[in-house]
């Protein structure tokens, strides 16, 4: 006869795990997704060089879902009975456990409605002017995010309608700069019978500045004696006490980016794209290119970003401080200028990994 005797115990759920993953996880999944940002910012510009449709897919939230389990049994066995041998035992020792790492990553594809209004509606003045007046240099978000002020063209990219700018263009740039590292320019926004109005104000001349200040009026055709002009959108201003504004779209912008970026000859040659046209009005009028990406047949050593794209490989160099400054801004300005829709559905796309 065999006699059983039993002691068990059983640990089940969670053993203490969940704050020890923040720091690891936290920063593991920032990094992560700000490199897939980067990347997929640097593929739809090439997108956009190559006459394809740029696609934005974005990471709407990660659920990470952490269980440990343990199960320890401990036991012995023998037959108590016999008389010849009542010391013989048999031990028995058992455990097992499971640790289970079940992250939920949803992706939220930017389309129809949301796609229009966040990719093809043009910028709102209101959001170039406050980044003007947030500090950032008022030649560089005229040049990246305006195409025209007061009849007075930005360069136009794109296979059908490119054109170069109108010369007086980066010479008012040059001159608005001027002007706001003399702090003598701002931005007002007030209330006008229950609208919201844009206004550009100039501080009062001085020697420092007066010429200069001058000289903007005379180019946007503006009142002379009048230190406030209302900001508008459209090509043309009615009169001059109207700053038109006719900005463009994140689409506009993406391919203004994209027009600057070197491609490889055979794509050239073969008819895939087109050739990149140099700036020779900026590059005069002291405005490097806003991006430089390179590209070649294998993946980079040292870069900033790069992204695989008809069998090459395309990268901003990490020493390109300039580069990687206009493309932080171009990051930014997206980002900045997304506009959902209030009562938004849930995004389309969740997909559990393992």
């Amino acid at each position: 006869m065999v006699a059983v005797a039993l002691v068990g115990a059983h640990f089940a759920g969670c053993a203490g795990i969940g704050h020890k993953t923040i720091v690891r996880d936290r920063f593991d999944y920032v990094s992560a997704i700000s490199v897939s940002w980067k990347r997929q910012t640097l593929l739809n510009l090439l997108k956009t060089r190559y006459l394809d449709a740029p696609v934005f897919l974005d990471v709407a939230s990660v659920i990470n879902q952490y269980a440990v389990e343990h199960e320890v049994g401990l036991g012995v066995s023998g037959d108590f009975y016999n008389r010849d041998n009542p010391s013989f035992v048999s031990p028995e020792i058992g455990a097992k456990g499971r640790f289970t790492d079940r992250p939920t990553i949803t992706y939220n594809p930017l389309m129809g409605e949301n796609y229009a209004r966040s990719v093809l509606k043009p910028i709102p003045n209101a959001a170039i002017l406050l980044l003007t007046e947030a500090g950032y240099p008022i030649d560089y978000v005229l040049r990246i995010c305006v195409q025209t002020i007061n009849g007075i063209d930005n360069r136009m990219s794109g296979g059908l309608a490119a054109r170069d700018a109108d010369p007086e263009f980066f010479k008012l740039l040059s001159l608005l700069r001027h002007i706001q590292a003399m702090e003598a320019i701002f931005m007002r926004a007030k209330s006008v019978d229950g609208k919201q109005t844009l206004s550009v104000l100039f501080r009062p001349p001085d020697e420092a500045y007066s010429a200069e200040l001058e000289m903007v009026r005379q180019f946007l055709g503006l009142d002379p004696n009048a230190s406030e002009f209302r900001v508008v959108s459209g090509s043309l201003n009615k009169n001059n006490r109207e700053i038109a504004i006719l900005s463009r779209s994140m689409l506009q912008i993406f391919s203004f980016y994209g027009s600057f970026i070197d491609v490889p000859e055979s794509h050239v040659s073969q008819g895939r794209v087109v050739a990149t046209v140099k700036d020779n009005l900026a590059t005069a009028a002291g405005f490097p290119p806003p991006i430089q990406v390179h590209n070649g047949t294998s993946k980079p050593d040292d870069a900033f970003v790069a992204a695989p794209y008809r069998d090459h490989w395309f990268w901003i160099d990490d020493r390109d401080i300039h580069s990687k400054r206009m493309f932080f801004f171009l990051m930014i300005l997206f980002s900045f200028t997304e506009r959902g829709v209030s009562g938004q559905s849930a995004p389309i796309l969740t997909v559990p990994t393992t």
